[in-house]
């Protein structure tokens, strides 16, 4: 039976690991995170990454869980409502298909379908492998060491796998000019399905409150010529560029910024893609944000990741060469992902205009109704046709 480790347990890895193990694989799986992570703000899965869940068994459980934003109302500059629309209006797909879903629902359900078959290590992580003919050799961080066929990393927009096979990050990241802070914020205004969007050019403000009751996700997000570097491994420096954005007394600014400088589950990056000339050498591939993280700005990180894992395991499960099937995986996904990834280049569009001449046009278009979704969006989504592996 072919071995295969998997580093990452968000949606890319288990994902992988479920069709991995209907092959007849022996799965495993390390995070290095001390237990599998909930919560977490909604996300989208669109047209084919639908059909992915359903071929799961997963889709019903996820209809069940879906969140139904109603409404996304902006505001000016000065804090006043512009007008309200729906989200549907924005990012297109369809409605009764398509799904939006709190991120730690989709993860305890990937895990749910797994965690009987895969063996999952927490709290633990790749420090090193050396590619052999015959296998992968692989000294984890615990100092544990192991020998597997195969290695995939499913480890994110900063992959540790993706590193070790390729070098650093750099060359192959491509930064969008956007820092974002995410965190939670109690529902202080009543919201009820539905966002509130501040607009100054190249900054956002966004309440989010995706049901009924419940936390209420706050945003600020905000332009930047440079990779903020020195703030990464400093909180501290991370909260202080965040605030000093959103100096404005207006709106619930002045109380975002206080909850994001004690918010506990305060997470900061920068908006960015991940383009690789090739996903995969040797015995290790990479998968999901590791191989081509599409930012969220596109709307397709998890969609994208699903789709990717069904179709890197469905070819090493139709080829006995490893090599083979690494090629054919990219060769399946490649112009799906590069479409999903350009639905972000140019920025976040409507939401988040870059300059004053933007965000006065598309103010003037919410207030017309014009607005409007570019219709390739749906094609996008849509823009793949799943093959059937044997079973």
């Amino acid at each position: 039976m072919t071995t295969v480790l998997i580093s990452g347990a968000s949606i890319a890895g288990p994902a992988l690991g479920y069709w991995l193990r209907r092959y007849g694989f022996e799965v495993t799986i390390v995070e290095r995170a001390q237990a599998l992570r909930g919560g977490g703000y909604p996300i989208d899965l669109r047209g084919t990454a639908v059909e992915v869940a359903d071929r799961m068994g997963i889709l019903p459980r996820l209809r069940e869980a879906r969140v139904d934003v109603r409404k996304l109302t902006f505001l000016d500059p000065a804090g006043e409502p512009i007008t309200s629309v729906s989200p549907q209006e924005l990012a297109g797909g369809d409605k009764e298909h398509d799904i939006e879903i709190p991120r730690g629902d989709l993860a305890n359900a990937l895990f749910d379908i797994t965690r009987d078959s895969v063996e999952y290590l927490f709290g633990d992580s790749i420090e090193t492998f050396d590619q052999h003919d015959d296998g992968v050799d692989v000294t984890f961080r615990s100092g544990t060491r192991r020998r597997f066929d195969l290695v995939v990393g499913a480890d994110g927009l900063h992959s540790r796998t993706r590193e070790l096979l390729f070098g650093p990050e750099a060359p192959f990241h491509r930064y969008l000019e956007y820092c974002f802070a995410g965190f939670t914020v109690p529902n202080e205004l009543g919201l009820s399905q539905e966002g509130v969007a501040w607009n100054a050019a190249g900054r956002t403000a966004v309440l989010y409150a995706p049901r009924e009751q419940g936390d209420v996700h706050g945003f600020l997000t905000f332009l930047r010529e440079d990779p903020p570097f020195d703030a990464f491994a400093d909180p501290a420096a991370q909260r202080d560029l965040v605030a000093s954005m959103f100096p404005e007394q207006v709106w619930q600014l002045p109380n975002l910024v206080a909850r994001m400088r004690t918010a506990d589950d305060l997470f900061f990056d920068v908006v960015s893609q991940i383009h690789l000339p090739r996903w995969s050498s040797g015995r290790v591939a990479l998968v999901g944000d590791a191989a081509y993280a599409p930012s969220f700005f596109s709307g397709q990180g998890s969609s994208i990741a699903l789709v990717g894992a069904y179709l890197l395991a469905g070819e090493l499960a139709s080829r006995d060469d490893h090599a083979k099937a690494f090629t054919a995986y990219e060769e399946a996904a490649r112009d799906f992902v590069n479409r999903n990834q350009a639905l972000a280049l140019g920025g976040s569009g409507a939401l988040s205009p870059r300059t004053e001449e933007a965000l006065a046009a598309r103010n003037e278009a919410l207030r017309a109704g014009t607005l409007g979704t570019p219709e390739e969006r749906d094609d996008v989504y849509n823009g793949l046709v799943l093959p059937d592996y044997p079973a």
